[in-house]
C-alpha cells in the first residue's frame, strides 16, 4: 500500500526564489488497484512520484510505501518498488539482456536465479525479439518495454509509472497499458501518473486530481463525475481545477 501524509516540496529557485511544487498531498493506493495522478504538465506529479520512490527528500510530511517510510527507511522502500518513466536512460552500448543482467546483479540475483528473473522479466514484458539488440539501436518503445523489465526485474509489490506512454506511437502505448492492466491483476500496488483522459478512464480505479501542486478532487471516475455533475472526465477535471486556477490567479 502506499499512503501519504501531507507530503510538500519546496525548491528554491534563484530567479524566482521559493517554489512550492506539491502542498500537503494526500492519497492512498491500494494493492490490486491503479490509483491515477491526474494533472496537466507541471501539476506536480513527476515530483511526488519522485519522493514516494526516495530520489528526492520530502520537505515536510512523508509517506509510507509498502510498510516503510520514505524518509526514516528509503533503502527499505527502494527494495519494494519499481521506478518507469520514459525518462528512464538506458546503457547504449549494452544489450537489453546485459542491462537486465548488471541490475539483477545489483538487487543480489545470480547464477540460476538471475536468469530465472531475467527470462521472466522478459516473457512479461514481451521483449525477447529485441533483447539481445543493443539499447543505443532499440526503437523508442523498445527502449521502454526495456525499461519496465529492469523495473520488475525484483518483482516489486509497487509499482511507480510516470507517464510510461509519453512520446510511444499507439501499438507501443497500447502493449505497455496492457502491461499495467497485467500488473493491477497480479495484486500490484500501481500509481500511474498522466496527462491523457482516455488512459485514467481505461486503467484507473481511484483518480487523484492534482493541479499547481494541490489535490484538488479524489474518487472513481463516476465520484468526480458525480461531484461535479459532468458527464465525462474531462469536464469534471476542469470543473474541480478552476478553484485552484483562479486562487493562484
Amino acid at each position: 500500500m502506499v499512503q501519504t501524509d501531507k507530503i510538500s516540496k519546496q525548491f528554491h529557485d534563484p530567479k524566482k526564489g521559493l517554489i512550492q511544487a506539491v502542498d500537503r498531498v494526500d492519497f492512498c493506493a491500494q494493492p490490486g488497484q491503479i490509483t491515477g495522478l491526474l494533472g496537466v504538465n507541471g501539476a506536480g506529479k513527476t515530483t511526488i512520484l519522485r519522493m514516494l520512490s526516495t530520489v528526492i527528500r520530502p520537505t515536510e510530511g512523508t509517506a509510507i510505501v509498502a510498510g516503510h517510510d520514505v524518509k526514516s527507511e528509503a533503502a527499505k522502500v527502494r527494495a519494494k518498488i519499481g521506478f518507469i518513466s520514459t525518462g528512464t536512460a538506458l546503457y547504449g552500448r549494452l544489450t537489453g539482456r546485459e542491462m537486465l543482467e548488471y541490475f539483477g546483479g545489483l538487487y543480489g540475483y545470480q547464477g540460476q536465479s538471475l536468469k530465472t528473473q531475467i527470462e521472466k522479466a522478459i516473457a512479461t514484458t514481451e521483449s525477447g525479439d529485441f533483447a539481445d539488440q543493443l539499447c543505443d539501436k532499440m526503437s523508442t518503445g523498445q527502449k521502454q518495454r526495456i525499461g519496465i523489465a529492469r523495473a520488475i526485474l525484483h518483482e516489486p509489490e509497487v509499482l511507480f509509472l510516470d507517464e510510461p506512454t509519453s512520446g510511444l506511437d499507439i501499438l507501443s502505448s497500447q502493449s505497455i497499458l496492457g502491461f499495467v492492466e497485467s500488473a493491477r491483476d497480479a495484486g500490484k500496488t500501481v500509481v500511474f501518473s498522466t496527462h491523457i483522459m482516455s488512459e485514467v478512464e481505461r486503467l484507473c480505479d481511484q483518480i487523484t486530481l492534482i493541479h499547481n501542486g494541490v489535490v484538488c478532487g479524489s474518487g472513481t471516475l463516476e465520484d468526480l463525475k458525480s461531484q461535479t455533475g459532468s458527464t465525462t472526465l474531462e469536464q469534471a477535471f476542469l470543473a474541480l481545477v478552476r478553484p485552484v486556477e483562479e486562487a493562484s490567479a
